[in-house]
């Protein structure tokens, strides 16, 4: 693997900066010589300031569902929607360090995704310096170092322009004027930050910024001359690293600065290849392949064990003296979900579990929240919310809806597929799917007909927050992810003998079947189609991510073949970015490569920066979509990059399909994967060429049987035992 982003001229903008990361902190590297910024991050630098709106105590469920009934969008944005509009609760960015390498004009970058470093030239009349840095993997220090002395450059450290405590002003709410960010960053109002700089070998500059009583952060950069090069390292920290935070960070940087460049950057690179080692994938097309690795580096640069998962741009809020969009903040109407989906049968557990952790540790402010606004018992996170678990607001139909709860559920259900850990089902994924289930039935209310509705439904983002989008209940979209909670309880009570499988199964008898229109496709709910280009699928979630439906049984066939056809219909211009690698995964479904195929070249060609980061919009305005705009996040790059591996293997059930969706131009040339993870754990590597699969590898983690199949010819029936290792041909 040998993949490089590089960067012929200078960077002009942040959102095609050169990414750096470990899943803690992250620098953004753009600019010209003069002005060669670092613009950095750190996943919990947050101002937590709750609005009003959020804890009144007519903000609560039974209001919401009251007004909705009696169609009072007013009230209704005005006490839900409103907080959003709001500069706090949001992400904060850390600060930046901007050199000037006098009289250069020229910087030349380049980005080794193999071992996560950047290597610039910056060039003048008559020389050329070299920088180099990275996000070491390890020990949250960030590290630059510069090819030459420290007296042909400056540097300065700033902090974000936050406004003055003293200029506060007011927040008037107008539904009309909504932005998807909340304006400049003058708009939070804190005193000003505390300024320090040492003398010395190294030398030290920092600044402290104090957000509330509460919490504080702050960067301190070194700087250390030695021989015919500098070393600049720095640290972003916050109040919650202990008591004496600033002089800890001193005393570290210290320590790495004499130790040197070198030292650190081989126990990086030891991490970085160990992370590579797991998976691979080697295509005919070098775009997508090497948007596959890209896809990789970037998650592993934003998602670490034992850290915050990945907020909507990760660790790389934006750096052009505005709030980030959408605060930077925890959207779990899908956002959240496709960040975390390729991680699996990409064999990079580790940095995924850093998901499904925050979820584990957040049950006690799903608990509160379920108690206070939902009033059950049982746990249930808003549907969009901040880093310690509290509503943000936004449209209460998608923001405040229950159901995308369940959806956090799968998280835990695909990490019990991927590995078999039967001690994680049992002291895991049940307690999160039976404490979801208290509150979610708690809703639940019986019909006429004897079903189960839910007061209130919607289907994300059908009608925006009109009156309309509070559908006839159930949307399809709530209703395929009851089916799926109570189906995978079913399954759960059967696996783990707990004397409650009749309990679940009375429950799902009470719920009504998925609408289906005269044409065969799934409607948003019981008495509406989708007649409109939308960029949310929600219709389609029983098909996927949920895979009620498979292709295999043919009556939910002609199902999926209607959906995807209707799509195909209705067009792609009010989609974006994420809305395309949606649409590959169904037609990696249906078996379609060349549809797959084509979506995702769109979407990588269109819809992505040159850095890789995914922009939502039609930005280059090449006719795909009505949306021109670039906001920058995460979850479309991971999803594409999943709908990618869904080409090249598919896993259900024991049976694993071999290049089940990959376009006729790869199976007349060489396509490859090594690594990937299936179910229970098993380890698969393939490679086809010339249309004929020539190599087939197998590696259990469990003991169990597969049936592995090339098309409709060609199958094998393996048995393997755990830690067994097999060779076979189709």
């Amino acid at each position: 693997m040998e993949h490089k982003l590089i960067f012929k001229e200078n960077i002009k903008r942040w959102d095609e900066a050169i990414p750096l990361g470990n899943g803690r902190i992250g620098s953004l590297i753009w600019g010209e010589p003069t002005a060669l910024r670092f613009s950095l991050d750190r996943t919990d630098i947050w101002d937590l300031s709750v609005p009003m709106n959020t804890e009144r105590k007519e903000f609560c469920y039974k209001n919401l569902v009251r007004l909705a009934k009696e169609k009072k969008t007013q009230e209704i944005r005005e006490l839900f929607d409103a907080p959003y509009n709001y500069p706090t609760p949001t992400k904060l960015p850390a600060g930046k360090l901007i050199f000037d390498f006098k009289n250069m004009s020229k910087v030349k970058s380049v980005l080794d995704l193999q071992i996560a470093e950047a290597e610039l030239d910056v060039t003048g009349p008559s020389e050329c310096y070299k920088v180099y840095s990275f996000c070491h993997a390890v020990s949250n220090t960030g590290m630059i170092k510069i090819g030459t002395t420290r007296d042909k450059f400056s540097v300065k450290l700033l902090s974000p322009q936050f406004g003055s405590q003293n200029e506060k002003e007011e927040v008037y709410y107008n539904p009309k004027e909504r932005e998807i960010s909340q304006g400049g960053l003058e708009k939070l109002h804190y005193s000003e930050a505390v300024r320090g700089e040492a003398n010395g070998a190294p030398s030290f500059l920092w600044f402290t910024q104090e957000v509330d009583e509460r919490f504080s952060y702050g960067i301190v950069a070194g700087v250390l001359e030695k021989e015919q090069e500098t070393l600049v390292f720095y640290r972003i920290i916050t109040s919650n690293d202990g008591e004496n935070w600033l002089e800890d960070a001193k005393r570290q940087l210290k320590e790495e600065l004499l130790a040197g460049y070198e030292i650190s950057q081989r126990e990086h690179r030891i991490w970085w290849k160990r992370y590579w080692e797991k998976s691979k994938v080697m295509l005919p097309d070098s775009l997508f392949e090497k948007q596959w690795y890209v896809t990789n580096y970037l998650f592993a640069s934003c998602s670490r064990k034992g850290s915050y998962p990945m907020p909507l741009q990760g660790v790389w809020t934006a750096d052009d003296g505005n709030l980030p969009p959408w605060k930077g903040d925890y959207h779990h109407d899908l956002n959240t979900q496709f960040s975390y989906t390729h991680f699996y049968k990409a064999n990079h557990l580790e940095e995924g579990e850093s998901f499904i952790d925050f979820l584990w540790d957040s049950m006690g402010a799903a608990r509160k929240f379920a108690k206070v606004f939902y009033e059950t018992d049982g746990i249930c996170l808003p549907g969009v919310m901040t880093i310690d678990g509290k509503p943000l607001g936004g449209w209460p139909m998608y923001s405040l809806s229950p159901v995308h709860q369940i959806w956090l559920c799968q998280s835990f259900e695909l990490y019990y597929r991927y590995t078999g850990d039967e001690t994680f089902l049992r002291e895991r994924a049940w307690i999160y799917f039976e404490e979801t289930a208290k509150c979610i039935t708690s809703l639940l209310e019986e019909g006429e007909d004897g079903y189960y509705y839910l007061p209130v439904s919607s289907s994300p983002e059908i009608h925006d927050d009109e009156a309309e989008a509070w559908v006839t209940p159930n949307s399809n979209y709530d209703l395929a992810l009851l089916r799926y909670l109570y189906a995978m309880l079913i399954e759960f009570s059967d696996r783990l003998e707990n004397g409650q499988k009749e309990k679940w199964e009375n429950v799902m008898k009470k719920l009504p079947h998925l609408a289906v229109n005269e044409k065969n496709v799934l409607m948003i709910s019981p008495d509406e189609s989708l007649e409109e280009s939308h960029r949310h699928l929600s219709n389609a979630m029983a098909i996927c991510p949920l895979y009620l439906y498979r292709y295999d049984n043919e009556e939910e066939k002609e199902i999926i073949d209607a959906v995807v056809e209707d799509y195909e219909r209705l067009g792609t211009g009010m989609w974006v970015g994420f809305s395309f690698a949606w649409m590959a995964h169904l037609y990696a479904i249906q078996k379609n490569g060349e549809g797959a195929f084509d979506r995702l070249r769109i979407f990588w060609e269109s819809f992505c920066s040159v850095n890789g980061f995914h922009l939502n919009g039609d930005y280059k305005k090449r006719g795909y979509t009505t949306f021109h705009y670039r906001p920058f996040t995460l979850e479309a790059n991971m999803y594409a990059a999943d709908a990618l591996q869904e080409m090249l293997m598919q896993m259900y059930d024991g049976v694993i399909e071999l290049f089940p969706a990959v376009p006729q131009k790869w199976k007349d040339e060489q396509v490859g994967f090594e690594g990937f993870r299936g179910e229970k754990g098993i380890l698969i590597s393939a490679k086809m060429k010339n249309s004929d699969i020539c190599e087939v590898q197998l590696k259990a983690q469990h003991e169990q049987s597969v049936l592995v199949k090339s098309g409709k010819e060609k199958k094998a029936e393996v048995y393997l035992k755990a830690g067994e290792t097999k060779y076979i041909t189709l």
